[in-house]
């Protein structure tokens, strides 16, 4: 357990110190969560329509799998609310700690659930209230990282401190996808029977790691401030709507261009591959190892010459990428040529991971100290939200018209809103100024 600290008597060096461990925390307890996140994604379009759909044929089992999946999204806003609200009342650590250990539950719990032939229409109300969960406990998770990490860096850090949040996510499905590949190995035939249960239960071993690294990280230098000067806002959400309404909408519409990209790339991407195009389940989730990989690199990359120029330019060329890759991404996916496939989804996450780089810092300097947690929050989740329908529209969508085409189209829509809301998108007032941590 921490010991409370003077934030007014803290030495640059530990101040410093105190941002690393910030950043460490935002880092680790993240990745936990987005791997609790993403391992269900991948589950419902693996095994899911079987276990727990079952009678439907192919395309409506998995349209209700990927409905389960959208649920989780559905509860992120109600997450990023009430925990937003906590977040900017009581603290971002107390808040973030509690965030870690519902997500943490709600997985082990997935992972002894039994499946439909055993407890009928329940096993699947089970599996779709777990995923509410999820995504509520996940609605408070990436604005409170984000905040706490940013509230702790200097001006000149903000975008690179602000990926430590960003950057949990490639690292998680990296994770996710190697567990799940290699227990798909281990279990063989066994894999739709039982073996899929054993990546949920890996994740109680992860949260108990994650809520001791985050046990051990202070509140935010601004935040005690506003605390100790009684400045905390009494309603911080009602706030958000009632002050920077016009903020929230930008915000909500910039996400597009991360959330609809990533999810097409690497949901549906896996759904299509081994539904459609009957590639094996584990060199897809193999090569969503090697997505995560190379979108590891491009986050920090991006969020350093977000910090050296312009968060709004590099968001931009992030953008346009995904602009460029929608339609060649499916022509070279559709060869089902092994090395034409990852290089397909190695480039098409390019766009999506230059966009993420900058968005923690770009999102959170919007909002100003006392509803930050909250607008952060609510801003990226409500995105989050119509992003989850993505997996969902794009099933619809080849279903319809029998060809990816209206895909790619999707996907250029969303990027160049995103744009068009970016380039609206003002920073808070005073927000230069509290450079609390240097």
């Amino acid at each position: 357990m921490s010991t409370e600290i003077n934030h007014d008597n803290l030495t640059e060096k530990e101040r410093k110190s105190m941002a690393r461990r910030a950043g460490l925390a935002s880092l680790v307890g993240t990745t936990i969560e987005w791997y609790d996140f993403f391992l269900f994604g991948t589950m419902a379009a693996l095994v899911f329509p079987q276990l727990f759909f079952p009678g439907a044929d192919p395309v409506a089992g998995l349209l209700q799998s990927f409905a389960a999946l959208f649920v989780g999204f559905a509860a992120r806003p109600l997450g990023a609310a009430f925990f937003g609200y906590f977040g900017d009342r009581i603290g971002r650590k107390a808040t973030l700690v509690t965030t870690l250990l519902l997500m943490g539950i709600a997985s082990t719990l997935i992972g002894l659930l039994p499946s439909y032939e055993t407890w009928g229409v329940a096993a699947t109300i089970l599996l779709v209230f777990f995923r509410f969960c999820q995504g509520f406990g996940a609605g408070g998770e990436w604005g409170g990282s984000v905040v706490l990490s940013v509230e702790w860096s200097s001006k000149g850090k903000r975008g690179l401190m602000g990926s430590m949040t960003q950057v949990a996510s490639p690292i998680a499905l990296l994770l996710s996808s190697a567990v799940v590949s290699a227990t798909i190995f281990l279990t063989g035939d066994n894999f739709h029977v039982w073996g899929w249960r054993i990546p949920f239960l890996i994740s109680i071993i992860l949260v108990i790691i994650g809520f001791i690294i985050r046990r051990g990280v202070e509140d935010s230098p601004s935040f005690k401030k506003m605390q100790k000067e009684d400045r905390l806002s009494k309603q911080p959400v009602r706030d958000v709507f009632r002050r920077y309404p016009k903020t929230l909408f930008l915000v909500i519409l910039a996400g597009l261009a991360q959330g609809v990209p990533f999810y097409v790339f690497t949901t549906f991407a896996i759904s299509y591959g081994s539904g459609q195009l009957q590639l094996e389940s584990q060199f897809l989730t193999n090569t969503l190892m090697v997505v995560s990989i190379v979108e590891i690199a491009v986050i920090f990359y991006a969020a350093h010459l977000s910090d050296k120029y312009n968060r709004k330019s590099i968001f931009y060329v992030g953008a346009l990428i995904t602009v460029l890759m929608a339609f060649p991404f499916f022509w070279l996916f559709d060869t089902k040529v092994a090395g034409l496939v990852v290089l397909a989804m190695s480039l098409a996450i390019i766009g999506a991971g230059t966009v993420y780089g900058p968005l923690a810092a770009l999102i959170a300097e919007c909002f100003p100290a006392e509803l930050r947690y909250s607008g952060t929050s609510l801003g990226y989740q409500l995105s989050a939200a119509i992003q989850g329908i993505s997996p969902m529209l794009c099933v619809y969508l080849l279903d319809t018209f029998n060809s990816t085409a209206p895909i790619s189209i999707y996907l250029v829509v969303a990027s160049l809103i995103a744009i068009v809301a970016v380039v609206n998108l003002k920073k808070a007032k005073y927000m230069d100024a509290e450079d609390v941590a240097s």
